[in-house]
């Protein structure tokens, strides 16, 4: 079998092994390539592995002999699965690998934005010892978070590992999701509108579908309290981004932490990187060496299973 990995540089820059997959067929891995490339890249191969490359019905037309699609995350709404299904072609993702680093991600975005951790090494680091003492207590005041209430926008595996920090740090956690299911105590579930309007911190933790673009708009924006803060570590076409920046810049929303852009890399004149109290991480959250790792070696289980003709972690 060939098998090629388009871009495997962001989840492997050399301090894995490819081995696992070297084991089951010829392999080819590239660190990036780009939409002309993909085509010729994949023309006699049988398995592609990738991240955020796209594939869709114009390049399965291409491909005659491709037969199988591994992702290299869990998300997977840069393929077209429906295309993939007319063509013959298996689809794999790879669930639940990074649930608690992108959880801690989200809380280390909203500590930042609590204890205004930038703002304040700054100051020190620039020799205004003094000048970042007197602004903690003012214009750098932290945030306790102890008594607040964290809102939870979709409640599957990174969901519930974001509601057991916010309990363990003493919040009341609200939950919001296309269904209900069993949670901790100290949860509580409620509607969308209430989620918004209650929360002290709304945390997206929802895939990007059809219905939940552009979830986060104008008019959820406007129902949040203007001391709380949005995180977003699911995918950034989940939020209006230019609502989202009025809402800071207008001192209705009281900050942002995000990993996550609809566009990534953002244009320079993307208004997020300019707006008020937004902190903004790129993409990074899944990314410890230890979700790396479980990650290829799950990439690598679903191929052989489907070679083995028991396909595991199918989508279409």
């Amino acid at each position: 079998m060939n098998i090629v990995v388009l871009d495997g540089g962001t989840t492997n820059p050399g301090d894995l092994s490819w081995e696992p997959l070297a084991q089951l067929g010829h392999l080819t891995v590239y660190d990036e390539t780009s939409p002309e490339q993909v085509v010729g890249r994949l023309f006699d191969a049988q398995a592609v592995i990738l991240n955020r490359v796209a594939l869709g019905r114009e390049e399965f037309t291409q491909l005659p002999r491709l037969r199988y699609v591994g992702t290299l995350a869990t998300g997977y709404n840069t393929i077209d699965v429906e295309a993939a299904r007319a063509f013959g072609i298996t689809v794999c993702n790879v669930p639940h690998y990074c649930e608690k680093p992108v959880a801690q991600h989200a809380l280390s975005l909203l500590l930042c934005l609590c204890n205004h951790v930038p703002a304040s090494s700054t100051l020190v680091r620039e020799g205004k010892w003094e000048q970042a003492v007197q602004k903690s207590h003012r214009t750098l005041a932290p945030v306790e978070l102890a008594g607040k209430r964290l809102g939870i926008l979709g409640f599957g595996s990174i969901g519930r590992q974001m509601a057991a920090l916010g309990l363990a740090l003493g919040m009341e956690v609200l939950l919001y999701s296309r269904r209900e299911k069993p949670a901790p105590g100290g949860c509580r579930w409620v509607d969308l509108e209430s989620l918004f309007r209650e929360s002290d911190v709304v945390s997206l933790h929802c895939p990007l579908t059809e219905e939940t673009r552009g979830l986060v708009g104008k008019k959820q924006l406007s129902w949040m309290k203007p001391t709380a803060f949005l995180l977003n570590t699911a995918r950034g076409a989940l939020v209006d981004e230019t609502a989202l920046a009025e809402a800071l810049n207008q001192g209705r929303l009281a900050g942002a932490g995000l990993d996550v852009l609809t566009q990534e890399p953002p244009p320079p004149d993307h208004p997020l990187l300019s707006a008020k109290n937004c902190v903004i991480t790129p993409h990074v959250a899944w990314s410890t060496k230890e979700a790396r790792a479980r990650l290829l070696q799950t990439v690598a289980d679903n191929l052989r299973a489907y070679q083995a003709g028991t396909p595991q972690n199918q989508v279409n």
